[in-house]
């Protein structure tokens, strides 16, 4: 997970934040130890904030974009209804294996349900409505994967997307393919009727939408 926030505010944040869970810090450690790009792991702040958000929801479906090594989906799964499910959606097969470890010995191991590919594919093949959605996939394709999910919330639905402020480049004026497509998501979301949203200072930035 990308901070730009001063080193010692983020320390401070994290000790004033409830701990994870055993489960979660294991993960992580093994995150660190077998990943090349560990940083891209949902921060401790941030994780405990999905955890939160699901709990309030208490949603019967999530899908999630981006999932990594499973550290967000673990935190997305803690707050799903005893007969919920919770998707995942990774285009990377190399982590599978790990993915699905941590999976199964999760307490949520018959809730997760991981696809492996484009996420662009595989979402139409996913039933829906969802009551909660996590986007922390390529960035380019933030704002397709809204245009797909949006009809598909339940009303109160959650979509959360991480990394929109992308280093604070958004503020920056910078036109690198990223930096632009995720300025024009935040735009796009802002002023779609459709939804209320609040762009969150956490991390590198979190947009929180709730479908009207």
């Amino acid at each position: 997970m990308h901070n730009f926030i001063p080193k010692d505010i983020a320390d401070y944040v994290a000790q004033h934040s409830s701990p994870p869970e055993a489960s979660l810090q294991h993960v992580h450690r093994q995150t660190f130890l077998k990943t090349i790009m560990p940083h891209m792991i949902s921060g401790h702040d941030q994780g405990v904030f999905l955890s939160m958000i699901s709990a309030m929801v208490r949603p019967n479906r999530v899908l999630e974009i981006g999932t990594f090594t499973g550290y967000s989906a673990l935190c997305l799964a803690s707050g799903l209804r005893p007969d919920g499910k919770l998707h995942t959606i990774d285009s990377n097969a190399e982590l599978r294996h790990m993915q699905l470890d941590f999976f199964r010995n999760s307490p949520y191991a018959d809730q997760i349900e991981l696809h492996t590919g484009k996420a662009l594919d595989i979402i139409p093949q996913i039933r829906g409505p969802f009551d909660l959605v996590f986007i922390d996939a390529d960035k380019v394709n933030y704002l397709n994967y809204y245009t797909l999910m949006i009809d598909q919330m339940t009303e109160g639905g959650i979509i959360l997307a991480d990394n929109v402020l992308w280093y604070g480049n958004v503020t920056q004026g910078e036109t690198d393919k990223k930096t632009s497509a995720l300025d024009q998501f935040n735009k796009t979301v802002t002023s779609d009727e459709r939804v209320q949203n609040v762009l969150l200072p956490i991390g590198d930035g979190i947009m929180m939408i709730r479908k009207l």
